[in-house]
């Protein structure tokens, strides 16, 4: 039955029926399944094992799974179609495809676990940086940024339209490489910044009260065609549903390959819209994520002034 219902196939290395045998035996199968971001503010829910994932990646996600985290997800090689705008936080496990489905997702925990399967009594982690950064951080500082502050930090200068534009061939062909200021009181200014963007993108934030848009209309709920009047400022997702007020720039904007607010409803055409609370809070975070994007650039150029010298290892 699942065979012919999703058009199963077996290939080598893999067969439908010891699939089945294999996840049959496990003991609590249920402890398998874990929410997934799959595009952009786009969370589903996955059976995770191997057994019916191709290239799970437990050596990565693992670090998700075993205790609370957050990471950094971003490119190497950029497509060349799109401006640069690949990076986004999480704190669950990713799809391959998560903010491009043309080149690699990369995915970097800040904290990384021991492995689960060794079944430790005492779990422990350590920080994802390199071993000279915080203490360098500390020197130049006065005082020991956390990794939640690092990370911040990187994420605003990441989401600085100033650093996407100056360097969007050298993104398009490595990983985005971050200047570190020299001034402290900079350096939190930035990573303060940093984690409101992180608080919004994780859906998570005191700031998404009150929402930018509403949800109205007496239809059924069904995304049948997506449609956006830019002079009304209304997205409609049939003849009598819609959101409004959204503004262009809500509208066109752009997390790595995919335009947000319409890759999300996309998604679920032809069937009804039963979370329109999410793609309010979704259409405000972007709003919100614009703004602090103004506030993020009048500070980069200072930033990128006066950086730290280059640790070479």
């Amino acid at each position: 039955m699942l065979r012919q219902a999703y058009g199963l196939k077996d290939k080598p290395g893999w067969s439908l029926a010891k699939a089945r045998q294999t996840i049959q035996s496990e003991a609590e199968p249920d402890k398998k399944i874990h929410p997934i971001l799959y595009r952009p503010f786009d969370v589903r829910y996955v059976f995770y094992h191997e057994a019916v994932i191709e290239r799970p990646r437990p050596e990565v996600m693992h670090h998700m799974l075993a205790g609370e985290n957050i990471a950094l997800i971003t490119h190497k090689r950029e497509e060349l179609d799109v401006a640069w705008a690949h990076a986004l936080v999480t704190n669950l496990i990713t799809e391959h495809g998560v903010i491009s489905s043309k080149t690699t997702n990369y995915h970097f925990p800040l904290y990384l676990h021991q492995d689960g399967t060794k079944r430790e009594l005492r779990p422990e982690r350590k920080v994802n940086l390199a071993d000279w950064l915080l203490p360098k951080l500390r020197a130049a500082y006065g005082f020991r940024p956390s990794p939640e502050q690092v990370l911040a930090y990187i994420y605003a200068v990441l989401y600085s339209p100033t650093y996407r534009q100056k360097y969007s061939q050298e993104l398009r062909i490595d990983f985005p490489r971050v200047p570190l200021t020299a001034d402290a009181g900079l350096f939190r200014q930035m990573a303060d910044l940093g984690q409101r963007l992180i608080g919004l993108h994780l859906l998570d934030s005191s700031e998404l009260d009150p929402p930018v848009a509403k949800y109205e209309g007496t239809g059924n709920d069904k995304v049948e065609q997506i449609k956006y009047d830019e002079t009304e400022q209304r997205l409609s997702i049939n003849a009598d549903n819609y959101f409004e007020p959204i503004s262009p720039a809500m509208w066109n904007y752009q997390i790595g390959g995919y335009q947000v607010l319409a890759k999300y409803l996309k998604d679920r055409k032809g069937r009804r819209l039963d979370d329109p609370v999410r793609c309010i809070r979704i259409a405000t975070t972007i709003a919100r994520t614009i703004d602090l994007q103004t506030q993020i650039d009048a500070l980069y150029p200072l930033a990128e002034s006066n950086v730290l010298p280059h640790e070479r290892r």
